[in-house]
């Protein structure tokens, strides 16, 4: 007889489809663009739940959202040796459910304790909402606040993470932050990167580092105008497709945020709050934040690959999984 949790999983499965049906035929086709000051943003207060000290300047950022889906007993009976943040909208159930039955399943490295978290914004369609809502009832993976989701709000969803992080489970070791469009070589991560065996670093952040500028070019996804950011360079930063740090650095990242202006490029913003503290992220050239064609020896060699659907995720994970014995 079919369990408990397949059967509510299966529920969701069809909830998701019939959702999804629905609002192509009763929804606007037009894709909605959130903006960093947001109607449903309440009025600036303390967040509830922050334990955060030695704040004496005037907060800029106050971050005056609440949870509205959370987990906050996630790290109550266990300290993580790694906590996974994954950027994600409501509509990549299909991309959810493949992270975790793949490289993001908790289960897969027995005697070390691992958690996988996947944030997002509220959304402006009330379905979607409650499909979630559902969705986190069944898997107890995801984290919400009440800002609206969105890619200009995406800087607003990465210190929803390392809030969280630092609030509710700030003994863990390590933190990565990644997408839902990633696959992640968690041998490689685990053992070759972060090492269990060794001493836990301080003040760490490594990735796929990008030294660049601005891009003003309008039509341009990253486009950065100049009244926003004069400054002809970044600091360097990691690409946001993903980067790993020590727990540590998620309560100074949020901190320093509280007092440095808003970008929506979440990487470069990050990279902004890096250069404040004084920590220069490392490179890493096992981060990938582009596409690559499949080889089980290529694969082999890299922490992440960019733009790998669901079904690409599975197949992966499963030629990866079934072939350790095999050498290069």
């Amino acid at each position: 007889m079919p369990s408990k949790v397949s059967c509510l999983y299966l529920l969701t499965v069809v909830c998701w489809a019939s959702a999804l049906w629905y609002l192509s035929l009763s929804r606007p086709t037009g894709t909605y663009v959130g903006h960093m000051s947001v109607p449903i943003r309440k009025a600036a207060k303390p967040p509830k739940n922050i334990t955060f000290t030695n704040i004496h300047t005037r907060s800029l950022n106050p971050h005056a959202f609440e949870f509205v889906i959370n987990e906050p007993k996630k790290c109550e009976s266990d300290a993580p040796f790694l906590v996974i943040l994954i950027s994600t909208t409501h509509k990549e159930f299909d991309a959810r459910q493949a992270i975790r039955e793949t490289w993001g399943d908790e289960s897969t490295f027995g005697d070390i304790n691992i958690l996988t978290i996947f944030l997002l914004g509220r959304n402006t369609d009330p379905v979607l909402n409650q499909m979630v809502e559902q969705e986190s009832q069944i898997f107890h993976d995801i984290v919400v606040e009440d800002f609206i989701d969105s890619y200009h709000n995406l800087t607003l969803k990465t210190m929803m993470g390392m809030r969280w992080v630092a609030t509710f489970c700030p003994k863990a070791q390590y933190v990565m932050k990644t997408d839902s469009d990633i696959f992640v070589n968690m041998d490689n991560l685990i053992y070759k990167l972060l090492k269990p065996t060794t001493k836990p670093r301080r003040r760490y952040f490594t990735g796929y580092v990008i030294n660049g500028g601005p891009i003003r070019d309008m039509r341009s996804k990253w486009y950065m105008s100049r009244d926003l950011y004069p400054d002809s360079r970044y600091p360097p930063f990691c690409s946001g497709t993903g980067y790993v740090f020590s727990t540590d650095v998620a309560e100074l990242i949020f901190k320093t945020s509280l007092h440095t202006r808003l970008l929506h490029l979440e990487d470069v913003y990050v990279g902004l709050c890096l250069r404040k503290l004084g920590i220069h992220p490392y490179q890493n050239s096992g981060f990938n934040h582009w596409k690559m064609a499949y080889s089980l020896c290529r694969y082999r060699r890299v922490i992440t690959v960019h733009q790998i659907s669901p079904e690409e995720m599975h197949r992966i994970w499963n030629d990866m999984s079934s072939k350790k014995h095999l050498r290069c």
